[in-house]
């Protein structure tokens, strides 16, 4: 499919305002619109939603949500080289796409969103976990968006979907499960991409659930499961003695053997060790 929406193909549009993808910024440009329809698809139905896209480059993902029938799409963009090529999406879609130009760890992006939001995006690999876990912490939940469907390299991808017992577990699946429901949707090998990353991508969708699975205050979760896997080869009694001088007698109140190492434990037991830890 070389165009979805009367526009030029993205080798087209990359050539005629110079946009060769820069490492420093991250950059790998998915040039082909039947992926970037594809992962539109996967972020739901669109049509009642604001889209906020971080990273759009030269428009692929963003003509896929507008074409989708994304009602809104605010794209954050950084590379001020890319603000022409989505201008011309813009006058493609009258009054449903509107770019900020700037750093997306550093915009508050809802002034410019009306919910239900969803978010949709090929991240730039060096802020995508970043910004993951900002929106998997926020100060109150449910947080802003419905739902995230996110490129990530491979790796990262499993780190979020990981279970106990695997290597890939850890921090990243504990934050994903506790608040969210996360599942690989499809996957990218490099040839995709202009120019082929070293590693395989995957988008990864997640669903923010109405409350956290169980009861735990986020603050003390997060150091319990830091402390944990920041040594996760040691046994827990020796990883979390920071934390409380009677920390086996808190794994044990939380149903965790104190020799137990931190990839075997589930969430449900990191939540209740963290309302341990939490009475004092």
């Amino acid at each position: 499919m070389s165009a979805i929406d009367g526009l030029p193909p993205l080798r087209q549009v990359i050539a005629t305002h110079g946009l060769s993808a820069r490492k420093s910024l991250g950059q790998n440009f998915l040039l082909d619109l039947n992926l970037t329809a594809k992962i539109a698809r996967h972020a739901g139905d669109l049509s009642a939603s604001d889209v906020l896209e971080i990273g759009p480059g030269p428009g692929g993902l963003t003509r896929g949500l507008l074409a989708e029938g994304a009602r809104r799409v605010l794209a954050i963009e950084k590379d001020a080289r890319c603000l022409p090529a989505l201008a011309e999406i813009a006058e493609a879609y009258p009054g449903r796409l509107e770019v900020i130009e700037g750093d997306a760890l550093k915009i508050d992006p809802l002034a410019h969103l009306t919910p239900p939001i969803r978010i949709a995006a090929n991240l730039p690999y060096n802020v995508g976990t970043e910004l993951l876990v900002r929106w998997l912490t926020p100060p109150e939940w449910p947080p802003f968006w419905e739902s995230l469907t996110l490129m990530f390299q491979r790796e990262v991808a499993e780190r979020i979907t990981a279970t106990p017992g695997s290597k890939a577990y850890g921090r990243l699946a504990l934050l994903a499960a506790w608040r969210a429901e996360a599942r690989i949707v499809l996957s990218l090998p490099p040839e995709a991409f202009t120019p082929p990353p070293k590693v395989s991508s995957a988008v990864v969708h997640l669903t923010a659930l109405p409350e956290p699975r169980y009861p735990a205050d986020p603050k003390v979760l997060e150091r319990v499961v830091a402390a944990a896997f920041n040594q996760r080869r040691k046994m827990l009694r020796a990883a979390l003695k920071g934390l409380a001088p009677d920390i086996e007698d808190r794994l044990i109140a939380a149903g965790i053997a104190p020799t137990e190492r931190a990839e075997q434990v589930p969430l449900e037991a990191f939540c209740a060790l963290a309302r341990a830890v939490a009475a004092g």
